[in-house]
Protein backbone atom coordinates (compact mmCIF):
# COMPACT_ATOMS: atom_id res chain seq x y z
CA UNK A 1 0.00 0.00 0.00
CA UNK A 2 1.00 3.89 -0.58
CA UNK A 3 -0.10 7.11 0.01
CA UNK A 4 -1.95 9.96 -1.97
CA UNK A 5 -4.32 13.20 -1.38
CA UNK A 6 -7.66 12.54 -2.64
CA UNK A 7 -11.15 13.96 -2.41
CA UNK A 8 -14.67 12.43 -2.98
CA UNK A 9 -16.72 15.74 -2.99
CA UNK A 10 -15.81 19.36 -3.91
CA UNK A 11 -15.32 21.62 -1.41
CA UNK A 12 -11.96 23.51 0.58
CA UNK A 13 -8.94 21.66 2.32
CA UNK A 14 -11.59 19.81 4.58
CA UNK A 15 -12.43 17.48 1.58
CA UNK A 16 -8.95 16.54 1.31
CA UNK A 17 -8.20 13.31 2.75
CA UNK A 18 -4.54 11.00 2.88
CA UNK A 19 -5.85 7.73 2.01
CA UNK A 20 -3.49 4.52 1.51
CA UNK A 21 -4.07 2.97 -1.74
CA UNK A 22 -2.87 0.04 -3.66
CA UNK A 23 0.67 0.59 -4.47
CA UNK A 24 0.70 1.49 -8.30
CA UNK A 25 3.67 0.19 -10.87
CA UNK A 26 5.03 1.32 -14.18
CA UNK A 27 3.33 0.30 -16.99
CA UNK A 28 5.71 -1.04 -19.97
CA UNK A 29 5.98 2.66 -21.36
CA UNK A 30 6.03 4.72 -17.85
CA UNK A 31 7.91 5.36 -15.45
CA UNK A 32 7.43 5.67 -11.58
CA UNK A 33 8.69 8.02 -9.16
CA UNK A 34 8.98 8.08 -5.48
CA UNK A 35 7.33 11.93 -4.61
CA UNK A 36 9.70 13.88 -1.91
CA UNK A 37 8.52 16.99 -2.30
CA UNK A 38 5.01 18.54 -3.89
CA UNK A 39 4.59 22.42 -4.36
CA UNK A 40 1.57 23.92 -4.34
CA UNK A 41 -0.55 26.57 -6.67
CA UNK A 42 -3.40 28.24 -6.30
CA UNK A 43 -5.03 25.76 -9.12
CA UNK A 44 -4.80 22.62 -6.96
CA UNK A 45 -7.19 24.08 -4.36
CA UNK A 46 -9.27 25.89 -7.05
CA UNK A 47 -9.53 22.70 -8.63
CA UNK A 48 -10.77 20.96 -5.76
CA UNK A 49 -13.75 23.90 -5.27
CA UNK A 50 -15.06 24.17 -9.13
CA UNK A 51 -16.36 21.10 -10.63
CA UNK A 52 -16.39 23.02 -14.05
CA UNK A 53 -12.72 23.49 -13.19
CA UNK A 54 -11.84 20.30 -12.97
CA UNK A 55 -13.72 19.34 -15.97
CA UNK A 56 -11.38 21.44 -17.87
CA UNK A 57 -9.02 19.68 -16.99
CA UNK A 58 -10.44 15.93 -16.69
CA UNK A 59 -10.72 15.65 -13.67
CA UNK A 60 -13.29 13.56 -12.09
CA UNK A 61 -14.56 12.59 -8.31
CA UNK A 62 -12.95 10.70 -6.66
CA UNK A 63 -9.76 12.57 -7.79
CA UNK A 64 -6.40 13.31 -6.94
CA UNK A 65 -4.44 16.17 -5.66
CA UNK A 66 -1.70 18.59 -6.80
CA UNK A 67 0.28 19.34 -9.94
CA UNK A 68 3.84 19.85 -9.06
CA UNK A 69 5.95 17.42 -7.79
CA UNK A 70 9.84 16.06 -7.32
CA UNK A 71 11.78 12.63 -6.73
CA UNK A 72 13.64 10.20 -7.59
CA UNK A 73 12.49 7.21 -10.73
CA UNK A 74 12.26 3.92 -8.99
CA UNK A 75 10.47 1.74 -11.79
CA UNK A 76 11.80 2.21 -15.14
CA UNK A 77 8.79 -0.06 -17.59
CA UNK A 78 10.56 -2.38 -20.21
CA UNK A 79 9.49 0.02 -23.07
CA UNK A 80 9.99 3.72 -21.20
CA UNK A 81 12.86 5.96 -22.64
CA UNK A 82 14.40 8.88 -21.24
CA UNK A 83 14.79 8.32 -17.66
CA UNK A 84 16.84 5.80 -15.65
CA UNK A 85 16.29 4.44 -12.34
CA UNK A 86 17.78 6.73 -9.73
CA UNK A 87 17.03 9.66 -11.61
CA UNK A 88 16.44 12.82 -9.71
CA UNK A 89 13.60 14.51 -11.64
CA UNK A 90 10.65 17.11 -11.38
CA UNK A 91 7.79 17.66 -13.30
CA UNK A 92 4.37 17.98 -13.21
CA UNK A 93 0.82 15.74 -12.67
CA UNK A 94 -2.21 17.85 -12.57
CA UNK A 95 -4.78 16.07 -10.24
CA UNK A 96 -2.16 13.45 -8.92
CA UNK A 97 0.92 15.02 -7.44
CA UNK A 98 0.59 14.74 -3.73
CA UNK A 99 0.89 10.71 -3.71
CA UNK A 100 3.98 8.80 -2.31
CA UNK A 101 4.05 7.87 -6.34
CA UNK A 102 3.72 9.25 -9.93
CA UNK A 103 3.20 7.60 -12.74
CA UNK A 104 4.42 9.12 -16.30
CA UNK A 105 3.94 7.74 -19.55
CA UNK A 106 7.22 8.03 -22.01
CA UNK A 107 8.35 10.00 -23.68
CA UNK A 108 7.79 12.82 -21.29
CA UNK A 109 6.97 16.27 -22.02
CA UNK A 110 6.24 17.11 -18.71
CA UNK A 111 9.40 15.60 -16.59
CA UNK A 112 12.34 16.80 -16.03
CA UNK A 113 16.16 15.89 -14.74
CA UNK A 114 16.48 17.85 -11.63
CA UNK A 115 20.11 19.56 -12.05
CA UNK A 116 22.84 18.61 -9.33
CA UNK A 117 22.62 21.42 -6.89
CA UNK A 118 19.24 22.41 -6.67
CA UNK A 119 16.87 20.54 -3.80
CA UNK A 120 13.61 18.40 -4.11
CA UNK A 121 11.63 21.03 -2.05
CA UNK A 122 12.61 23.76 -4.83
CA UNK A 123 12.42 22.00 -7.97
CA UNK A 124 8.91 20.97 -6.77
CA UNK A 125 7.53 24.08 -7.29
CA UNK A 126 8.84 24.89 -10.36
CA UNK A 127 6.94 23.41 -13.31
CA UNK A 128 3.14 25.37 -13.10
CA UNK A 129 4.57 28.84 -11.82
CA UNK A 130 7.71 28.49 -14.05
CA UNK A 131 5.92 28.15 -16.88
CA UNK A 132 2.94 30.14 -16.67
CA UNK A 133 5.90 33.17 -15.47
CA UNK A 134 7.64 32.51 -18.67
CA UNK A 135 4.32 31.90 -21.08
CA UNK A 136 3.14 35.49 -19.53
CA UNK A 137 6.56 37.26 -20.68
CA UNK A 138 7.02 35.35 -23.89
CA UNK A 139 3.46 36.76 -25.08
CA UNK A 140 4.06 40.41 -24.53
CA UNK A 141 7.63 40.12 -26.38
CA UNK A 142 9.08 41.71 -22.60
CA UNK A 143 12.80 42.81 -23.81
CA UNK A 144 15.63 44.77 -22.55
CA UNK A 145 14.37 48.50 -22.00
CA UNK A 146 10.53 48.01 -21.07
CA UNK A 147 9.23 48.67 -18.11
CA UNK A 148 6.90 46.08 -17.15
CA UNK A 149 3.87 46.26 -14.69
CA UNK A 150 3.23 42.69 -12.87
CA UNK A 151 0.13 42.22 -11.52
CA UNK A 152 0.33 39.97 -7.91
CA UNK A 153 3.88 40.21 -8.42
CA UNK A 154 4.26 38.64 -4.58
CA UNK A 155 2.26 35.37 -5.34
CA UNK A 156 3.71 31.89 -6.73
CA UNK A 157 3.76 32.81 -10.24
CA UNK A 158 4.89 36.53 -9.69
CA UNK A 159 8.44 35.37 -7.79
CA UNK A 160 9.49 34.11 -10.99
CA UNK A 161 7.86 36.74 -13.27
CA UNK A 162 9.74 39.25 -11.63
CA UNK A 163 13.02 38.08 -11.45
CA UNK A 164 12.64 36.36 -15.32
CA UNK A 165 11.84 40.04 -16.42
CA UNK A 166 14.76 41.68 -14.46
CA UNK A 167 16.74 39.21 -16.31
CA UNK A 168 15.59 40.15 -19.63
CA UNK A 169 16.77 43.29 -18.56
CA UNK A 170 13.34 44.83 -18.10
CA UNK A 171 12.25 47.83 -15.13
CA UNK A 172 9.91 45.72 -13.27
CA UNK A 173 6.78 47.48 -11.41
CA UNK A 174 5.21 45.05 -9.24
CA UNK A 175 1.62 45.16 -7.36
CA UNK A 176 0.74 43.80 -4.09
CA UNK A 177 0.22 44.66 -0.62
CA UNK A 178 2.22 46.44 1.65
CA UNK A 179 3.35 44.00 3.51
CA UNK A 180 5.29 42.73 0.54
CA UNK A 181 6.96 45.36 -0.34
CA UNK A 182 10.15 44.39 1.33
CA UNK A 183 10.20 41.33 -0.09
CA UNK A 184 9.15 42.27 -3.39
CA UNK A 185 12.05 44.90 -3.45
CA UNK A 186 14.76 42.01 -2.34
CA UNK A 187 13.62 40.14 -5.55
CA UNK A 188 14.02 43.35 -7.85
CA UNK A 189 10.57 45.13 -8.33
CA UNK A 190 9.43 48.14 -7.53
CA UNK A 191 5.94 47.46 -5.37
CA UNK A 192 3.08 49.23 -5.56
CA UNK A 193 -0.20 48.95 -3.94
CA UNK A 194 -2.83 47.44 -5.73
CA UNK A 195 -6.31 49.04 -5.46
CA UNK A 196 -8.32 52.02 -6.19
CA UNK A 197 -5.65 55.13 -7.58
CA UNK A 198 -3.55 52.13 -9.31
CA UNK A 199 -2.96 53.77 -12.28
CA UNK A 200 -1.88 57.14 -10.25
CA UNK A 201 0.85 55.30 -8.15
CA UNK A 202 2.13 54.02 -11.36
CA UNK A 203 2.26 56.99 -12.89
CA UNK A 204 4.10 58.59 -9.69
CA UNK A 205 6.95 55.40 -10.02
CA UNK A 206 7.15 55.98 -14.14
CA UNK A 207 6.43 59.41 -15.18
CA UNK A 208 7.82 58.69 -18.14
CA UNK A 209 5.09 55.57 -19.14
CA UNK A 210 4.99 51.68 -18.83
CA UNK A 211 5.46 49.94 -21.92
CA UNK A 212 4.27 46.43 -21.23
CA UNK A 213 2.19 44.63 -18.65
CA UNK A 214 0.88 40.95 -17.33
CA UNK A 215 -1.66 40.46 -14.93
CA UNK A 216 -1.38 37.31 -12.87
CA UNK A 217 -4.06 37.86 -10.69
CA UNK A 218 -7.60 39.11 -12.08
CA UNK A 219 -7.57 42.25 -14.31
CA UNK A 220 -6.96 45.09 -12.07
CA UNK A 221 -3.13 45.60 -13.73
CA UNK A 222 -4.22 45.28 -17.33
CA UNK A 223 -6.95 47.73 -17.06
CA UNK A 224 -4.62 50.20 -15.70
CA UNK A 225 -1.52 49.08 -18.76
CA UNK A 226 -4.73 49.97 -21.02
CA UNK A 227 -5.48 53.26 -18.95
CA UNK A 228 -1.55 54.12 -19.07
CA UNK A 229 -1.86 53.62 -22.63
CA UNK A 230 -0.06 50.13 -23.26
CA UNK A 231 -0.96 48.74 -26.41
CA UNK A 232 -3.25 45.40 -25.96
CA UNK A 233 -0.83 43.40 -27.26
CA UNK A 234 1.47 44.06 -25.21
CA UNK A 235 -0.82 43.37 -22.45
CA UNK A 236 -1.00 39.44 -21.11
CA UNK A 237 -3.02 37.97 -18.21
CA UNK A 238 -3.18 33.95 -17.23
CA UNK A 239 -5.45 33.65 -14.35
CA UNK A 240 -8.95 32.54 -14.59
CA UNK A 241 -12.27 35.13 -14.73
CA UNK A 242 -13.71 37.43 -17.47
CA UNK A 243 -12.55 37.26 -20.83
CA UNK A 244 -9.86 39.72 -21.14
CA UNK A 245 -10.40 43.04 -22.83
CA UNK A 246 -9.72 43.20 -26.85
CA UNK A 247 -6.61 42.71 -27.94
CA UNK A 248 -4.72 41.37 -24.86
CA UNK A 249 -3.40 37.91 -24.70
CA UNK A 250 -4.66 35.67 -22.42
CA UNK A 251 -1.72 32.66 -21.58
CA UNK A 252 -0.91 29.92 -19.81
CA UNK A 253 1.72 27.64 -19.00
CA UNK A 254 0.93 25.01 -21.74
CA UNK A 255 2.16 28.20 -23.72
CA UNK A 256 5.23 28.20 -22.46
CA UNK A 257 8.07 28.05 -25.30
CA UNK A 258 10.52 24.70 -25.24
CA UNK A 259 13.33 24.77 -23.39
CA UNK A 260 11.71 27.35 -21.21
CA UNK A 261 11.97 25.52 -17.66
CA UNK A 262 15.50 24.09 -18.47
CA UNK A 263 16.49 27.69 -18.77
CA UNK A 264 14.70 28.40 -15.29
CA UNK A 265 16.09 25.74 -13.58
CA UNK A 266 20.09 26.86 -14.89
CA UNK A 267 18.91 30.54 -13.92
CA UNK A 268 18.21 28.96 -10.23
CA UNK A 269 21.50 26.80 -10.60
CA UNK A 270 23.68 29.68 -10.86
CA UNK A 271 22.07 31.93 -8.37
CA UNK A 272 20.13 34.03 -11.12
CA UNK A 273 16.98 33.28 -9.52
CA UNK A 274 16.18 32.46 -6.01
CA UNK A 275 12.66 30.83 -5.15
CA UNK A 276 11.54 31.57 -1.80
CA UNK A 277 9.86 28.61 0.50
CA UNK A 278 7.47 30.25 2.45
CA UNK A 279 6.62 26.85 4.45
CA UNK A 280 7.05 23.10 4.38
CA UNK A 281 4.55 21.06 5.09
CA UNK A 282 4.09 17.46 6.12
CA UNK A 283 1.73 15.29 3.89
CA UNK A 284 0.27 14.75 7.18
CA UNK A 285 -1.09 18.20 7.57
CA UNK A 286 -2.01 19.08 3.77
CA UNK A 287 -5.34 20.76 4.89
CA UNK A 288 -2.98 23.12 6.76
CA UNK A 289 -1.07 23.47 3.76
CA UNK A 290 -3.68 24.16 1.72
CA UNK A 291 -5.51 26.82 4.04
CA UNK A 292 -1.97 28.73 4.19
CA UNK A 293 -1.33 28.46 0.45
CA UNK A 294 -4.81 29.70 -0.16
CA UNK A 295 -4.91 32.99 2.02
CA UNK A 296 -2.77 34.24 -0.47
CA UNK A 297 -0.35 36.12 2.63
CA UNK A 298 2.63 34.17 2.22
CA UNK A 299 5.72 35.16 0.31
CA UNK A 300 6.52 32.42 -2.12
CA UNK A 301 5.85 29.07 -2.45
CA UNK A 302 4.16 26.32 0.11
CA UNK A 303 5.68 22.77 -0.01
CA UNK A 304 4.21 19.62 0.58
CA UNK A 305 6.79 16.97 1.89
CA UNK A 306 6.23 13.26 1.36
Amino acid sequence: MSKAVRYRRFGGPEVLELQEIPEPHAAPDEVRVRVTAAGLNPMDWQITTQPDMAARFGITLPAGFGSDFAGVVDEVGAEATGFATGDRVFGAAIGRSVADFVLVKTPAATLWRTPEGIGDEVAGTLPVSGLTAAAALAAIGLRTGDTVLIGGAAGGVGIFAVQLAKLAGARVLGTASEGTFGFLRGLGAEPVAYGPGLADRVRALAPEGITAATDLFGREAAETALKLGVAPERISVVADGPAPPPGVRKTGALDAGPGALERIADAIHSGEITVPIAATFPVERIREAVTTQAERHVHGKIVVTL
